[in-house]
């Protein structure tokens, strides 16, 4: 095909391009063959789907619950141009007997909304609010398959890897915070054959473009409040005044410190809370700061005590704060991965280790193995015994190998 990112090209054939998948589909998952009929991009994912253990006649779980969708759906930021997505494709939808809809950046599905038949055929394969749509979980979709590789993408028919799916067509596009970049999800159309024509792909490119310029018009830059990323990261990312600042590893430090002390910390406190060694003199200290004002401007950090002059929104606040109200899916969410990861100062390293149990335990408790998975199988999950073990647990036999075998390894590893 002249352009591996279109399904269909125009005037050719749905029924006999139909056919050809269907074949090349049985021939991957039965024989593990990719044919030539298959896009590049689909078989990439038919690919990972396949070590991922995706069964190919499996169907999406419902991960969030009616009590925990609405507030979980409330807070998100694409709540705030759901408005925008049903004025640019809610009469698409309903007049071509579509459905629109948009997941987050777990592939969660959020809304689904359209032509009230094709909507009850959906719900038959939980294509429904709160099902979770991942590639690693349903295999090969436009939603899941969006949000793995960060970019529109369009599946038509057979390219599903689920066959309960393969009835369907979707293009589906990400979505981003347009003052940090982050990934917030992706807004979906899905329906039938002629969802693979071309346009539809440009069609949600455009949507959710326009979805990143209404965001960026309804949140701008507070100059009352500061944001400050620091999960998952050795250098924080600081929105001050709307200018996104990258701070160096001990300004991140400090600012992830004073974001924890509203109230302010002595140079003494300060001193202990970053320094390893003992021998560090205030003078270090204070040359830091100095140059940590100079790079925020300088009436951001105040002195005796030191503390920061604004309010700040930190992304690990909000990881607690979901987790203490009960949301664990959500804290999940928000959790980008360890706070500072390669910092070694003596109080950043005990916050990041408390935030890591206390997501931890939630997610043992909760039981979930979806969401045990995403933590199992992330970087920082990789070697979490305890994890693996809760998760093993709770897997369906067909698909507890593989975490049988990680338990044991880490139990020989960590047992030497």
């Amino acid at each position: 095909m002249s352009d591996s990112w279109v399904a269909l090209e125009a005037g050719a054939d749905p029924g006999q391009r139909i056919g050809e998948l269907r074949r090349a589909h049985d021939a991957f998952t039965g024989e593990g063959r990719l044919g030539r009929h298959v896009r590049p991009v689909v078989g990439e994912s038919w690919r990972r789907s396949a070590r991922a253990r995706v069964s190919p006649d499996t169907t999406a779980c419902v991960e969030l619950a009616e009590s925990d969708l609405g507030a979980y759906r409330d807070e998100h930021p694409l709540a705030r141009v759901m408005p925008l997505f049903r004025e640019l494709m809610g009469a698409f939808a309903s007049d071509g007997e579509h459905l629109l809809a948009v997941c987050d950046a777990q592939s969660r599905l959020l809304w689904v909304e359209g032509h009230p038949r094709t909507r009850r055929r959906a719900g038959r394969l939980n294509f429904v609010p709160g099902a979770r749509w991942a590639e690693c979980a349903v295999g090969t979709n436009a939603p899941g398959t969006a949000v793995a590789l960060d970019r529109p993408v369009q599946v038509f028919a057979a390219e599903h890897f689920s066959r309960p799916v393969q009835p369907w067509t979707c293009a589906a596009a990400p979505v981003h915070d347009p003052h940090t970049g982050r990934l917030l999800g992706a807004v979906d159309i899905t329906g039938g054959n002629g969802l693979a024509h071309p346009h539809s792909l440009a069609f949600v490119q455009a949507v959710a473009c326009a979805a990143e310029s209404r965001l960026a018009l309804l949140a701008p830059p507070s100059r009352a409040h500061l944001r400050l990323a620091a999960l998952g990261r050795d250098q924080a990312l600081l929105v001050v005044e709307g200018r996104e600042v990258r701070l160096s590893r001990r300004h991140s430090e400090i600012l992830v410190l004073l974001a924890r002390h509203p109230e302010g910390l002595t140079g003494d406190e300060l001193l202990v809370a970053l320094y390893e060694d003992e021998s560090v003199t205030p003078v270090t200290l204070r040359a830091e700061l100095a140059r940590l004002r100079r790079l925020v401007g300088p009436a951001l950090v105040l002195s005796r005590p030191y503390r920061l002059a604004v309010p700040v929104d930190t992304d690990f606040a909000a990881v607690e704060r979901r987790l203490a109200s009960g949301a664990t899916t959500a804290a999940m969410s928000a959790y980008a991965g360890p706070l500072l990861p390669a910092s070694r100062a003596p109080a950043v390293v005990r916050l990041r280790e408390r935030l890591a149990d206390q997501l931890r335990h939630a997610l043992i408790a909760r039981a979930d193995p979806a969401l045990l998975a995403d933590w199992a199988y992330s970087p920082w999950g990789q070697d979490d015994l305890p994890v693996w073990r809760s998760l093993a647990s709770v897997l369906p036999a067909p698909q507890r190998p593989p975490a049988l075998a990680r338990v044991r390894e880490l139990d020989a590893w960590q047992g030497t």
